[in-house]
């Protein structure tokens, strides 16, 4: 079995294509070679003048694959200012900021809608532009798929030697019984199998074209998915202190963000409470203050009428209820207080969240507002509290927590009076407290200001008979991300299936295989085998010997014919007598002797003996013959 490469030469000898484009050697292979893929022709055409003209013309450039791969290029760029500018959609308050450290550049980003990069008309044109680039391009490639599927392999090209993988040998097998074998192995070997007269036609390798199309639509199940993820998402936070639960409507939401396609009727009715969160940390170390145990145990329920379960929500493993996820954020401290007027009258009596104002040992800013309150003479008044809420307070490190368990929690305070100037009907911050409009309580001397250090049972008595505060315990709260984004499944599905399609139209080569068996002139039958991928596919020749070593079992190479000795005999050149005697010298050992001797010569370098080519007649044929 021998294996030979194309011919390239005549290839590259036959010089510029014959008028009409078609080489030499793409007649030899005719249809064998076509269509080994799905892409469409390029074909250079230019349009005719007109609207229309260019119409079609825009629309191939935009349906063609590069197109479509500039336009995710484009895409995959259009997202770095995204990352690198602070989004209105995202954190405002960074936006904010950053348009007050750069007044500059403010207008210029505002003109290129740079703090809204992912709703942008020059984003949202990339968006679309690519979406039906895609699918202009995967519906007539799909189209004309099917049909090479509904196809048969094309005949075998009338030279095989052509082929860049080819062999071919002689056996005794009648041609019909090594086609015949030849369609069995095929098909064994998942091959597409066509009969047709002497030869048979094998093509594999299709999966490698569903690939590219499932890669290619799988691209549009994400850009789809993305799209619906966007336009109907809801994304909000909630704080929630222990005992305290969250229902799935607008009004639980600390802040929400939504899509434009947003209809607060869509919120999935669902709800939690939080029954206990557990945290512990480090205490010594380089990982000091590091949380170890960071846990809420929740009791949720799923619908207006549905049976609680419980469970625990922890970092990174949400909790997954009527296609939302709970996320757990952050983590603080709320004291429970209990307020008293100047008469006696408890006005507030609860737990009171914090701001944390330092992320390691947790200190939280504190503030109160009581805007129904009455002084000693019951005259009708507002009172405000503010201070901090230390977990672990040390005196001698100043205001602020040295830990963040609650080892020695503190709440100190100061209280205001007048008015808090939430009548206006401004919005307020619930963490700030607004004193252009009050007074800050006075110690006895009048001059002094009112500030007092609690430990949980301490109770702080206001001067004047004005009222009470006291200090009652610390609750824990957690605060929770909830969101719901429609196409979070539809982009997983699509990232996956375009894995899978890129490495089957990576790994998976289209081939084509040729066996002709016909009768030869000596009465055996000559089999050929030929291969040819779409592309440069490294082991078609060992897949080839492959085919050719399991034929082989059914079709063995004919035995060598053996040399007849009496033509070769008859065929050989006459000698004479006497050259005879010359050449072969003295009978026996003399003629050894002389042999030997010579070879000894020439192999140290001294000067050798006649030779018989120097000895033999030249006119004599059989004397060079035995030279």
């Amino acid at each position: 079995m021998s294996t030979t490469d194309t011919d390239t030469a005549a290839g590259k000898g036959a010089g510029a294509p014959p008028e009409g484009g078609v080489t030499a050697e793409e007649r030899e292979l005719g249809a064998a070679g076509s269509q080994l893929s799905t892409a469409p022709a390029e074909e250079i055409n230019i349009p005719s003048l007109g609207p229309l003209g260019w119409a079609r013309w825009f629309w191939r450039q935009l349906t063609s694959m590069r197109v479509a791969l500039l336009l995710l290029l484009l895409l995959t760029l259009a997202t770095i200012p995204g990352s690198l500018v602070p989004q209105t959609s995202i954190d405002q308050l960074k936006v904010q900021d950053f348009q007050e450290r750069h007044p500059t550049l403010t207008p210029v980003y505002e003109k290129l809608q740079l703090f809204h990069v992912y709703s942008s008309v020059w984003f949202s044109a990339i968006y679309l532009l690519l979406f039906i680039s895609l699918i202009g391009c995967i519906v007539p490639r799909t189209w004309q798929f099917i049909g090479q599927l509904r196809g048969r392999p094309p005949a075998a090209p009338r030279r095989l030697t052509r082929l860049p993988a080819y062999t071919t040998w002689r056996s005794e097998a009648e041609p019909e019984q090594v086609l015949a074998a030849a369609r069995k192995i095929m098909k064994g070997r998942r091959f597409r199998v066509e009969a047709a007269d002497d030869a048979v036609a094998a093509e594999k390798g299709y999966l490698r074209e569903v690939g590219n199309l499932l890669f290619h639509s799988a691209l549009i199940v994400l850009l789809v998915s993305f799209a619906a993820g966007q336009l109907w998402k809801t994304e909000g936070s909630s704080l929630i202190t222990e005992g305290g639960g969250f229902s799935n409507s607008l009004t639980q939401y600390d802040d929400i963000k939504t899509g434009q396609l947003f209809n607060s009727d869509d919120l999935a009715p669902f709800g939690f409470q939080l029954d206990r969160f557990t945290a512990t940390y480090e205490r010594s170390g380089p990982q000091m203050r590091t949380p170890r145990t960071f846990r809420a145990d929740v009791s949720y329920w799923d619908g207006a009428d549905g049976a609680s379960h419980k469970t625990s929500i922890k970092v990174n493993e949400p909790l997954e209820i009527a296609g939302y996820k709970v996320f757990l954020l952050n983590h603080g401290y709320s004291p429970v207080v209990t307020i008293r007027d100047g008469k006696g009258d408890v006005v507030h009596r609860g737990p009171v969240v914090g701001l944390p104002i330092d992320g390691a040992n947790l200190t939280e800013s504190m503030v109160i507002k009581v805007p129904d309150y009455r002084d000693k003479s019951g005259k009708k008044d507002q009172i405000g509290f503010q201070g901090q809420f230390l977990p672990t307070w040390v005196r001698s490190q100043g205001m602020f927590s040295v830990f963040p368990a609650l080892d020695n929690p503190t709440l100190v305070l100061t209280a205001y009076h007048g008015s808090l100037g939430v009548d206006g009907g401004t919005p307020q911050s619930v963490y700030q407290l607004d004193k252009s409009r009050m007074k800050q309580f006075l110690e006895p001397d009048g001059k002094t200001k009112f500030a007092r250090a609690l430990k949980v049972g301490d109770t702080m008595n206001l001067p004047n008979g004005a009222g009470t505060l006291s200090f009652d315990g610390v609750k824990e709260w957690a605060s929770f991300q909830i969101s719901h984004k429609p196409g979070d499944q539809g982009a997983l599905i699509g990232a996956v299936a375009a894995l899978v399609g890129l490495a089957a139209s990576l790994f998976i080569q289209r081939r084509r295989v040729w066996v002709r068996a016909a009768r030869g002139d000596d009465g055996t039958t000559v089999v050929e085998m030929a291969g040819l991928g779409r592309s440069e596919y490294a082991k078609l020749p060992e897949e080839l010997a492959d085919l050719a070593v399991r034929l082989q079992t059914d079709a063995p190479p004919a035995p060598e014919a053996e040399p007849d000795p009496e033509s070769d005999r008859d065929s050989a050149p006459k000698s004479d007598p006497e050259s005879d005697r010359d050449s072969t010298g003295d009978s026996g050992d003399d003629s050894t002797e002389d042999s030997t001797g010579a070879s000894g010569k020439d192999s140290t370098g001294d000067s050798a003996p006649e030779s018989a080519s120097d000895t033999a007649d030249p006119e004599d044929p059989a004397e060079g013959a035995r030279a």
